[in-house]
């Protein structure tokens, strides 16, 4: 096979992420994804948590090459997650990468998290744009949190994708791992999103000026019991696999409604 060739056939997957560039979440991701191609790192300059789909819109964006680990090609921008994959496809890549991957996030993203999430909302605007897309998630919030299990997640995972050819060109998964040992975790278990937010509430407190300021706080509450969900698998040491889609039209409700008279 010629260097051409070769080079025509390498697959380039773009790993992205919102707790930084900084963050060993991202460079596990970028370690294990390495080995099924040519890995770009696109990443936020500073955590962006909970930033969802947002972009950027009213002030300059910044993209600037860094150095990453094992020679993995890296940028850094002051944009948000999504604004990553834009930025990527359109001024690094010139082109979609074969397979954008997400994380792996310190923290949980199930159930309604994913709607708040920076880390699927990357995995989404690439899965929009006819990108495959995974967001990975390690229910640990620490920085020191051992990624060696989450590898061996993210390996199977990619495996399957790239193994099975006539998937839906906007494939995306919502992939949760325990923080337990590689051999505490049972499998990988297909799953539903579960019914599960958090009953929030914001505390009034005073600053050393002793001025009023409010910090969001709350309960996690699982609302749905069935054992097909994320919450479920999670807490019975399975990662969680959830197909996602942003195409969020209510169709039951629609055929209810159809006939109404407006």
């Amino acid at each position: 096979m010629t260097k051409k060739k070769q080079q025509e056939e390498e697959k380039i997957i773009l790993v992205t992420n919102d707790d930084s560039i900084a963050a060993p979440g991202i460079k596990a991701l970028a370690q294990a994804a390495k080995q099924f191609g040519r890995v770009v790192v696109v990443a936020p300059d500073k955590p962006q948590s909970g930033m969802g789909h947002a972009i950027t819109i009213n002030s300059p964006l910044r993209l600037q090459q860094v150095n990453f680990i094992d020679g993995i090609e890296a940028y850094t921008t002051n944009g948000t997650p999504v604004d990553c994959v834009k930025l990527a496809v359109d001024k690094i890549l010139h082109r979609k990468p074969d397979l954008c991957l997400s994380g792996i996030n310190h923290g949980a993203n199930h159930s309604i998290n994913v709607i708040y999430s920076g880390t699927m909302s990357a995995a989404m605007e690439a899965a929009i744009e006819s990108i495959p897309s995974v967001g990975f998630s390690l229910l640990d919030y620490s920085m020191t949190a051992d990624f060696e299990p989450s590898k061996i997640i993210v390996e199977k995972v990619v495996s399957q994708i790239l193994n099975h050819k006539k998937l839906d060109k906007h494939l995306l998964f919502n992939v949760n791992i325990p923080a337990v040992a590689s051999n505490k975790i049972k499998g990988i278990k297909v799953c539903k999103q579960a019914y599960a937010k958090y009953e929030e509430k914001y505390d009034e407190r005073l600053d050393p000026h002793g001025k009023k300021y409010f910090w969001l706080t709350g309960e996690f509450m699982n609302h749905d019991k069935g054992k097909d969900t994320d919450v479920w698998a999670l807490k019975n040491n399975y990662a969680s696999l959830v197909p996602v889609q942003f195409d969020l039209t209510n169709y039951t409700l629609k055929k209810q409604i159809e006939n109404w008279k407006f």
